[in-house]
């Protein structure tokens, strides 16, 4: 079976090497083999630097992807890269997939399905690759590639999308990804969809959107909605998670959300600002600016850093338009500095702050008493981002031997997430005067470092 298009076949004949440009030469010619797609998809040819199809379960995403760029590659020579964040072998691949669409197709006499490669008979070209083993000099290779197929996208870290995209240069290239999203403040979703631009096509498909959506897929479908309401929306329509799976406070921040509490939240100037920290250096410091009403609680702002001194933290809050209450320190404030002595407690203090020192309370119990300040919680959408995205993703540990969850992960989401436990602790000694503070006393003759 001949499935060149007319003219490349004209140029085999006449002895030429062809190169067709791919941004010129799109049109699929499914008069020799017979294709269809969900009606969702037709975007697919039509050229765009970025296509991004999402969403959940069934929408037949991967098995159209796989069978547009087997029929695309049958017309005329592609160099296709077939990518994901983590490949260890060619099982983690969409290699089977696509050996499955060649038969399906009847391509068979075409394609030579070798174990690290498929080749057509045009010249066609199709790799595999896992991109967080590539640095910048070892992606060079795949310059020369025409279009990059990311499966499992949401995977993809934002370091390997710094890698990948410039390395795909060659003139009308494209870069297709299939992805069920999982979290809104994921590294692609925030790329591709939330910052979508002019060169990006969007395509969200759903199980609704494909005729062939099978009988089992719907009973099962059907059961999930039953047995878990709150994944289904993920699972299978798509929607991104709000919190990592295992996620400490994955009830609480999800009704944060759907009762409308992360929103804008504005200074209020009859009110002072706390503020609540999670002291460090090479780890984050995490700092939470809250003020506190007769009913409720609101966070509007927060800042999160590391490598920086006291002074630069409090210069740049001192920038804002605030009227100040307390600082609110966790107990290793009174920790003394191995160089100068000088504690963080007594640092604030020389600048100037109004300062208290937590009691040391045990993390279990601070996290019990953290799930019940959500309930009257008002978080800024904009200025509070991180601390977002930390309680959502802070999680425990893992044992890999009985599978049993442990003490909280230590890792970057950890922070935001101590700063809400310390919030907890230090709601009850807020006072709208500051009279209720109890402040430490000021070290006479202290310098600030």
């Amino acid at each position: 079976m001949n499935l060149l298009s007319t003219s490349l076949q004209a140029a085999h004949l006449a002895g030429e090497d062809p190169e067709p440009d791919f941004a010129e030469d799109y049109e699929v010619d499914r008069s020799r083999v017979r294709v269809e797609f969900p009606s969702k998809l037709r975007g697919l040819f039509q050229p765009k630097r970025f296509k991004v199809m999402y969403g959940g379960r069934g929408g037949a995403k991967s098995w159209s992807v796989a069978m547009a760029l087997l029929v695309m590659g049958s017309n005329r020579p592609l160099r296709i890269l077939c990518a994901r964040e983590i490949q260890k072998s060619m099982r983690d691949s969409v290699h089977r997939l696509l050996s499955d669409q060649i038969a399906a197709l009847g391509l068979g006499g075409f394609y030579e399905v070798l174990d690290t490669e498929i080749r057509g008979a045009n010249g066609t070209l199709i790799l595999f690759a896992g991109l967080q083993s590539h640095t910048v000099d070892s992606i060079k290779s795949y310059e020369a590639i025409d279009i990059v197929w990311v499966e499992e996208a949401q995977s993809v870290s934002a370091r390997s999308w710094e890698v990948l995209v410039p390395t795909i240069r060659r003139p009308g290239s494209e870069i297709w990804l299939t992805l069920n999203p999982d979290l809104a403040t994921d590294a692609t979703y925030a790329r591709f969809i939330d910052a979508a631009d002019s060169e990006t096509w969007l395509c969200e498909i759903n199980w609704r959107d494909n005729p062939w959506f099978p009988e089992v897929l719907e009973k099962e479908r059907r059961r999930h909605f039953k047995r878990d309401p709150d994944s289904y929306w993920n699972v299978w329509e798509g929607q991104p998670k709000r919190t990592v799976a295992g996620a400490i406070y994955a009830k609480e921040v999800e009704r944060l959300y759907t009762d409308g509490r992360v929103c804008l939240v504005p200074y209020n100037p009859k009110l002072p600002v706390h503020t609540v920290w999670d002291l460090g250096y090479a780890d984050n410091m995490a700092i939470a600016m809250v003020q506190r009403t007769p009913v409720d609680w609101r966070v509007i702002n927060y800042l999160q850093d590391n490598r920086r001194t006291l002074e630069s933290y409090i210069e740049e809050m001192e920038k804002l338009p605030y009227r100040w209450g307390t600082d609110f320190l966790p107990h290793d404030a009174n920790q003394g500095d191995a160089k100068t002595g000088m504690t963080s407690a007594q640092i604030l203090e020389d600048l100037g702050r109004e300062v208290e020192v937590l009691p040391i309370f045990g993390t279990e119990a601070g996290i019990r008493m953290a799930r019940g300040i959500f309930s009257t919680a008002y978080v800024d959408e904009s200025k509070c981002g991180l601390l977002l995205d930390c309680l959502s993703r802070y999680k425990r540990l893992i044992d890999p031997r009985t599978g049993e969850p442990g003490k909280p992960l230590h890792d970057d989401a950890s922070h935001g997430a101590d700063v809400w436990r310390y919030i907890a602790m230090s709601l009850p000694r807020m006072d709208n005067d500051t009279a209720g503070a109890v402040p430490i006393r000021r070290r006479a003759g202290g310098m600030a470092r």
